[in-house]
């Protein structure tokens, strides 16, 4: 890369965080005038504490805006015509800004939505093929983190395979086991309470 692509890729990747900070859980619960996700359960912005605060309406509404952070990130840096190695680090740049965000004090989620959505967009066909692996994962331990970490490490193999095939540039390893590891990064206390059996579980509809 010459200099002015050098400058460009710092600025896509400063973009990316910034984009992946925005809060849409806290904007969603205030617009409906629910509680602020941050005053319940592990007091994260992440799916399942959006859904504690919020319901699973509206809480599905922040987790497809969320992974559009991901995605959107992506593709303003493919817009941009920058190569694939940028283009993985400004996904990696939204799962840092979704999670330690710059507008809510560093704080924020896990950083799974806007990975998946920066992963649809890189390989569409890793992204949707792991969707079954979080669902049932979640079913049937009904751990949400847990659903998370095993989609994470399935994402993260099925990647690296798509690179091995040709069928995404290697540039894209930066990713896999990038991503892959700010995601278990950002769910430490979690994988503390799996391993000591205290972690939370979802309540499905019906469920007490």
């Amino acid at each position: 890369m010459n200099g002015g692509t050098v400058i460009l890729a710092i600025v896509m990747i400063a973009a990316a965080y910034l984009i992946g900070g925005i809060p849409w859980g806290i904007l969603i619960a205030r617009l409906i005038g629910g509680p602020d996700p941050r005053s319940l359960g592990s007091g994260r912005t992440g799916g399942a504490n959006t859904m504690r605060a919020i319901g699973p309406r509206a809480a599905l509404v922040a987790g497809l805006l969320d992974a559009a952070k991901g995605s959107v990130s992506v593709l303003l840096a493919i817009w941009l015509g920058l190569p694939p190695i940028v283009q993985a680090a400004a996904g990696l740049a939204a799962i840092v800004g979704h999670s330690r965000s710059p507008y809510i004090g560093f704080r924020g989620g896990r950083g799974v939505a806007p990975g998946w959505g920066a992963l649809l967009v890189i390989e569409p066909v890793v992204a949707l093929g792991v969707l079954p692996v979080f669902l049932i994962v979640l079913l049937v331990t009904r751990i949400s983190s847990l659903a998370s970490l095993a989609t994470s490490v399935a994402a993260a193999v099925g990647l690296i395979v798509a690179v091995i095939m040709g069928a995404v540039p290697a540039a894209f390893l930066l990713y896999a086991f990038g991503g892959l590891a700010l995601i278990w990064l950002f769910h430490a206390d979690n994988i503390h309470r799996l391993l000591t059996g205290q972690e939370r579980r979802v309540e499905f509809r019906g469920q007490r």
